[in-house]
């Protein structure tokens, strides 16, 4: 959350009958003021994550874990709902003045941020994720675990998670970077110069974008994805679903569509130059842009708004 000052403030709680075993350690690492709190143990128990869940991940000698450093390193430490092991946990409040940059990671459980002004990277294993109206880069990713964004500006805006959805609205950025493994992904009032969107496995949606620069690629899982500036460079591969693409009238652009399995439809008057069974390509307007659409199976929509 917001700080004043001018230092990061930390403040931790400790919670769990084995809590006291947990210790505080603070210092400077490759380079970066840290603080770390420390597990005597590899079997964590933490009721909130509900009795028959569990996660694991790997740490570090010095206690750290997730970014630079990677999550498949280290000792392996198991957290889990319930059973034997230390029930033991920390509650963490975070005060950041405007201009700093700060890391985070989580292990298991729920990372806000709040109207912070700085920039964020935030890293869990198995969490929830969410930053609400932020300033400043800001990155998060999540191994598993949805990943949200409420109102961000100031910076570029790179989302991911291993397994969960992501959803961004509200978002003023030069370059955004959404990514899931498995999981959809929604938008809403999307304004970023450069807007990259890629799904293993499941649906994107997006209403409302501002974007120059548009890529969309799901592995198996329709798009329907909505500009109401026309983009100079739009280029969606979908494995495996229908694509419903709606933009405003007076698009300029060379038009490539190809479709596996499954016709296609535009509402523009298309200046059509080879029309193949499943495979149109022409110009709208000038033909300034660059519309390329593939599909391997489903029907492609190119509408109007």
């Amino acid at each position: 959350m917001a700080g004043s000052g001018s230092d990061v403030v930390v403040e931790v709680t400790r919670g769990g009958r084995g809590g006291r075993k947990l210790s505080i350690e603070t210092g400077e690492l490759r380079g970066k003021n840290t603080l770390r709190v420390i597990f005597p143990d590899d079997e964590i128990v933490y009721p909130e994550l509900g009795r028959w869940s569990n996660s694991e991940f790997s740490v570090n000698s010095d206690g750290t874990w997730g970014g630079d450093r990677g999550w498949f390193r280290g000792h392996r430490v198991r957290v889990k709902g319930g059973g034997s092991g230390l029930e033991a946990w920390a509650d963490l409040r975070i005060f950041v003045p405007p201009g700093k940059r700060v890391d985070v990671s989580l292990g298991v459980g729920e990372l806000n941020a709040t109207r912070v002004d700085s920039d964020l990277r935030l890293d869990a294993s198995s969490a929830r994720l969410v930053a609400t109206d932020t300033k400043g880069n800001l990155s998060m990713s999540a191994g598993a675990g949805g990943v949200e964004v409420r109102g961000a500006s100031g910076g570029e805006i790179r989302l991911s998670t291993g397994s969960g959805g992501v959803r961004a609205t509200d978002v003023t950025s030069p370059r955004c970077k959404l990514d899931t493994g498995s999981g959809g992904v929604a938008g809403g009032r999307l304004a970023c110069d450069e807007l990259s969107i890629n799904v293993g496995s499941g649906r994107i949606r997006v209403d409302d974008a501002k974007s120059s620069r548009v890529k969309l690629d799901a592995g198996s899982g329709g798009i329907e994805f909505t500009a109401t500036t026309a983009p100079r460079s739009l280029v969606v591969d979908a494995g495996s679903g229908g694509v419903t693409i709606t933009l405003p009238s007076g698009v300029n652009a060379e038009v490539d569509i190809e479709t596996g399995s499954g016709g296609i439809d535009s509402d523009f008057p298309v200046q059509v130059r080879r029309v193949e069974r499943n495979r149109l390509r022409g110009t709208l307007g000038d033909g300034s842009g660059s519309i390329r659409i593939e599909s391997g199976s489903g029907r492609v929509h190119l509408r109007k708004a």
